[in-house]
């Protein structure tokens, strides 16, 4: 009989464990504790969606859409995508559900998204992000509230030192027309030299061209014009709110004229929370530069078939956040049951309930001799261990030994919560 060969994981794909997984679930609890703090309300999606959800909404121009999606035939004939952002399909949500009653509307999700890209540190075809968004609200104080959101969150996670926000305009409407067309001009006059990427994009989104990370791109981006002389007066009046907003919180900012954001549905403010060069934050990511990005999409509900709705949010990959946590501390069991002979299984398993509705937490070594059992108890790291042999038993009691000094004592059984809680 042919030996049968274990699958491998799809590439780029992982299975999170151990340390990774205590980093990954350290950044998710203090992401529901933070947004409980600013009042954002949690959401489930759905891991896909109908194609036309992200095609419309990230723009056909997009490498999202254009290289990264993975998307399928499901067997009625419709066309399915794996959501590769969360944005798009809250926005379709917020529509469909008829949450305008409630705008404006502060949500927040997280969970597993899927794009089809070169695997890489921190990079992964099945990857996680948190995601926060404040839809139908226009005024610039939402853009603050958001960044002062980001910015606890990652004061709390105790990942901002050497991070720094970068923060942009991309301006209303009119003031990104007239910005388009001075780089249209700009780079029509440098066509030639342009990456192949860049001259695709110089016909469909010119904009993403100051993204690019192309060396023959970089010096004919860096004399693109910016947009500050094309900016509106109410534009550049909601700009001067959002940093002035920002001042006023502590929160620390740097202006990048070139920073624009890769779905085409963003408007004014723009903004992407990077470690400095040199800093153990850029060490730690690798080639991974964004830590947490965003930005204002205020026409995105209208390429869903929605009325204009005004919105602003941002993502972060948990795995890079996790990449950046210190080496989390490692913590056992409050105890470990010991169970020597008949019947004392079951009273250290009732013992086990009482104990962990206090909210002590216990395991239990269920096999070996005594040494190999306080070997499990000191593996796991716990704090005491508890034995129950039959004399034990006999007498109500058990014997609870503080594995960090050695000392031993009898405790009624009655009275074991509270010596564990002493």
């Amino acid at each position: 009989m042919a030996k049968i060969q274990t699958p491998k994981p799809v590439r780029g794909t992982q299975d999170i464990f151990g340390e990774e997984q205590e980093r990954f679930q350290h950044v998710v609890e203090t992401f529901e504790r933070v947004r409980r703090l600013y009042g954002f309300k949690g959401v489930q999606m759905p891991v896909f969606e109908p194609t036309a959800v992200f095609a419309r909404s990230l723009g056909e121009t997009t490498d999202v859409v254009s290289k990264e999606m993975y998307s399928f035939e499901d067997r009625g004939g419709d066309s399915l995508t794996l959501r590769p952002e969360f944005t798009a399909g809250i926005c379709r949500a917020f529509l469909t559900n008829g949450w305008q009653q409630h705008a404006p509307l502060k949500l927040s999700a997280h969970g597993p998204l899927f794009r089809y890209e070169r695997p890489q540190k921190g990079r992964y075809r099945q990857f996680h992000q948190l995601d926060a968004e404040i839809i139908g609200a226009s005024e610039p104080a939402a853009d603050v509230e958001l960044l002062c959101f980001a910015d606890q969150l990652l004061k709390e996670l105790g990942i901002d030192d050497g991070v720094t926000l970068q923060l942009n305009t991309l301006g209303d409407a009119e003031s990104r027309d007239a910005w388009r067309a001075a780089l249209v001009e700009h780079f029509s006059d440098h066509q030639s030299d342009l990456s192949d990427d860049s001259k695709t994009r110089l016909a469909k989104n010119p904009l993403r061209i100051l993204d690019s990370k192309a060396p023959n791109d970089r010096a004919i981006v860096a004399t693109a014009p910016s947009i500050d002389p094309y900016l509106t007066t109410e534009a550049a009046e909601f700009f001067a709110q959002v940093t002035e907003g920002l001042d006023s919180c502590d929160v620390a900012w740097k202006r990048d004229a070139n920073l624009v954001r890769g779905f085409d549905y963003y408007r004014h403010t723009a903004f992407e929370f990077i470690p400095e060069v040199g800093s153990a934050a850029a060490e730690k990511m690798g080639s991974q530069s964004t830590i947490l990005g965003g930005g204002r999409f205020d026409g995105l509900m209208e390429a869903l078939g929605g009325p204009h709705t005004p919105a602003v949010g941002w993502a972060a990959g948990i795995e890079r956040l996790g990449m950046l946590l210190d080496e989390p501390e490692a913590v056992g069991p409050d105890a470990i049951f010991i169970p020597l002979g008949d019947g004392c299984e079951a009273a250290a398993m009732k013992l086990m309930g009482d104990l962990r509705r206090s909210d002590i937490s216990c395991e239990m070594a269920y096999k070996g001799n005594m040494k190999k059992r306080m070997q499990k108890a000191n593996a796991a790291g716990a704090s005491h261990a508890v034995i129950i042999g039959e004399s034990e038993l006999a007498n109500g009691v058990v014997a609870l030994k503080n594995l960090e000094s050695g000392d031993q004592q009898e405790v009624a059984l009655g009275d074991l919560v509270k010596a564990l809680t002493a």
